[in-house]
């Protein structure tokens, strides 16, 4: 094919992509209502309004103003009592690749789907049912798909291309949150931001980005940390993860009954030997490399394999190192079982080969079903029209993405790995009233406690400002409000953070 037929079967698909924006721009919302009865038996009626919010280039080039993409949002809101307005909360998920349908249906908003206690999945019929804990009774909620998440669209593939990044993004929800903002003449209300996993990379830089709109956030809420990509991801002469990791490999090894003596006796007795341990001793062997003598060497051995239950053959030819994707293969080999990553109380079969390569994660299949398919339904009832899939998690997006900030052509931008809790420090330094709350689940082993501790810990703010950031631990993974019980104390939690 030549250039000149390559060039204008791109021109057409782009022309084709934006009529179907300007379609979307011009839908009228779904509106809808409802009612739930909250856990304190007050009831609440609620107004529900979804419509997709025009994404618009910003810059001081001849580009400025030019249409990126519809981005669908889905609001609820309750009439105000006292005649002053209600607060705001945003909220979306992460991925890269994921809508917001797991906070939408999961904790957040008035309708939730209800998972098996002990994060397993439910059989079919999937529906949805009141959540009395819904997070409406203190803001308004707003949910945010991301371009190419959810019904969201680029208008083409060069501004597909931009905003599928780390920055691109961060522009991209900043102006949806200001667009649906001024759309809806909510200027002035209090401002909050939920994200979850790399909806925290994103809320972080947010948090930092909105000042730079003269939008200031009274609150940050982090679900699942995923701030430092350098604490999350194995990689070579990185060894940071190989220590973060490490106490949340021993709460899940004392779950599953892999730990012996007093590491047996509770969650809390594994975990805190092992956060002593890596302070102690593990972060230095590692430092130390191959200068670490042989009977240090045989003692760090022996304790990494009581606090994983892993046997100390595998923990000697792993060098020390246990990466997550050695400990969900090889925890319950001899059970003929993988752990789970974003759940890690639930497991599934191996294949009958016992091959190590990672197919599926039990956590998420548990729940991937039950939240497609209610979400589905709940969105057809609302009127909003389904001849186009709802991206619920794309895959496509997650491998497109580009990690690099910046320009990505220095040596420090290029070789580092994608980082926001520097935003996040610098937004906590220039609003005095921004708070942060985060929140973890102890059997998440996509962005461990342990992990989020370090990362928080790392916040270049000053002691008066760090008194600001709150953490708060889940008995659960990834979405640990699928757990009731876990669900009840976030909200417990979050009132008492709101005050």
């Amino acid at each position: 094919m030549s250039d000149s037929a390559t060039n204008n079967k791109s021109e057409e698909a782009d022309k084709r992509q934006r009529e179907k924006v300007e379609q979307l721009l011009a839908r009228a919302p779904a509106l809808g209502s409802g009612s739930v009865v909250l856990a304190d038996g007050r009831r609440l009626d609620y107004g529900v309004r979804a419509a997709f919010v025009p994404i618009a280039q910003g810059g001081i080039d001849a580009q400025r103003g030019e249409l990126q993409a519809a981005v669908f949002t889905i609001a609820y809101s309750v009439a105000p009592q006292d005649g002053r307005p209600r607060p705001v909360c945003f909220a979306f998920n992460g991925g890269p690749g994921s809508s917001s349908v797991w906070l939408h249906f999961g904790a957040l908003g008035p309708k939730r789907v209800p998972i098996n206690d002990d994060g397993t999945m439910p059989r079919a019929p999937y529906t949805l049912v009141d959540n009395p804990l819904t997070w409406l009774e203190h803001f308004d909620l707003v949910f945010i798909d991301p371009p190419h998440t959810g019904y969201s669209l680029a208008v083409n593939d060069a501004a597909r291309k931009t905003l599928l990044s780390v920055d691109g993004d961060v522009d991209a929800l900043a102006e949806a949150m200001r667009a649906w903002l001024a759309s809806n003449g909510r200027f002035g209300a209090a401002l909050y931001l939920a994200g979850e996993s790399y909806g925290t990379t994103r809320g972080a830089a947010l948090a930092d980005k909105m000042l730079d709109l003269g939008l200031a956030l009274d609150g940050v809420i982090l679900v699942s940390c995923a701030m430092d990509l350098q604490t999350l991801v194995f990689a070579p002469r990185n060894d940071l993860p190989y220590a973060l990791f490490l106490p949340a490999f021993a709460n899940v090894a004392q779950f599953h009954g892999r730990l012996k003596g007093s590491l047996a006796e509770s969650s809390e007795s594994a975990r805190s030997a092992a956060e002593a341990f890596v302070a102690e001793d593990y972060v230095g062997a590692l430092h130390l490399g191959a200068r670490l003598d042989g009977r240090a060497r045989a003692r760090i051995e022996k304790r990494v394999a009581e606090l994983t239950g892993l046997p100390p053959q595998l923990v000697q030819e792993k060098n020390l190192r246990i990466s997550e994707q050695t400990f969900f293969f090889e925890a319950l080999r001899d059970e003929g079982r993988i752990v789970g990553r974003l759940e890690a109380r639930v497991t599934g079969p191996m294949a009958a080969s016992r091959t190590r390569d990672w197919e599926f994660d039990p956590g998420i299949e548990a729940i991937a079903a039950p939240y497609t398919t209610a979400a589905l339904a709940y969105y057809a009832a609302l009127g909003i029209p389904t001849e186009t899939r709802y991206e619920v998690l794309s895959r496509e997006v997650n491998l497109g993405w580009k990690w690099t900030r910046g320009s990505g052509q220095g040596m420090h931008e290029a070789n580092g790995f994608t980082c926001t809790s520097i935003d996040l420090g610098r937004a906590l330094r220039r609003n005095p009233h921004l708070r942060v709350f985060a929140a973890s689940g102890r059997y998440d082993l996509g962005t461990p406690y342990s992990a989020s501790d370090w990362s928080l810990a790392q916040l270049d703010v000053p002691a008066e400002v760090m008194a600001r950031v709150t953490h708060r631990y889940y008995d659960a993974g990834h979405m640990f409000y699928t757990r009731p019980a876990d669900l009840q104390q976030l909200k417990a939690d979050l009132a008492s953070w709101l005050g």
